[in-house]
């Protein structure tokens, strides 16, 4: 049985890239809780202030709703801005992703990808590296990047940013699941080609099942693995 933790940058982001793999982990006894780090949806007005507080507590709502499906232990919100995490120091946001690894005391970690678009990704992801550094008794064995659809195949900065996924998980028993889990996000769900379509997430999957010849997988960058 391993600890699981999910850290995300924005609601929807813990089922986009990898709800198959969480809702399989799962299902094979592991424990998985997820972090949200941002509040989501804010970045939409001029203002942070324009969207009202009844709009984000539905959002965080649908996270919910969703999670029962997927089957997270817990879900926690941190509520940083939304997009505007280069606003933060980045130290504050390292001290809340070392707060949840501590408390949970969690062994593996899903993130988002450094190279991405979305700049509050990038940032999760400096958080995270940096909260799991290996020193001392330290808990975290594994670290994974996941794809966001919408964000990380959306840099065309092309090199050594680029999403290189060497795990791959066959979901095919478990995408009705995140399919449904997504159907959640009233909100952020798009018509189809949009990538956070429920027919693009479909494709997006038997497009990485024909690379390790299964029908629907999710790919992941492993970043280290200490056994």
């Amino acid at each position: 049985m391993s600890k699981i933790l999910v850290v995300a940058a924005h609601p929807d982001d813990e089922i986009l890239g990898l709800g198959g793999t969480i809702r399989k982990r799962i299902d094979q006894g592991d424990i998985v809780d997820c972090l949200i780090l941002g509040e989501g949806m804010t970045s939409r007005g001029n203002k942070r202030d324009d969207t009202d507080e009844q709009v984000l507590e539905s959002l965080h709502k649908d996270t919910l709703d969703s999670a029962k499906i997927i089957g997270f232990r817990s879900v926690y919100f941190s509520n940083f801005p939304d997009n505007r995490f280069d606003s933060v120091d980045l130290l504050d946001i390292i001290k809340e992703v070392e707060k949840y690894i501590t408390i949970l005391n969690s062994d593996i970690i899903y993130t988002h990808h450094y190279g991405d678009l979305n700049i509050d990704h990038k940032k999760t992801f400096e958080a995270v590296i940096t909260a799991s550094r290996p020193v001392g008794e330290y808990s975290v064995k594994e670290i994974y990047c996941f794809e966001t659809p919408s964000s990380t195949e959306w840099n065309f900065q092309y090199g050594d940013n680029m999403f290189k996924p060497n795990v791959f998980i066959d979901i095919k028993e478990t995408l009705e699941e995140k399919l449904n889990a997504m159907a959640c996000y009233k909100t952020e769900l798009g018509e189809y080609p949009h990538p956070r379509s429920l027919k693009a997430l479909k494709l997006i999957a038997a497009r990485w099942g024909t690379v390790v010849g299964k029908e629907y997988v999710e790919a992941f960058e492993l970043i280290r693995k200490v056994q």
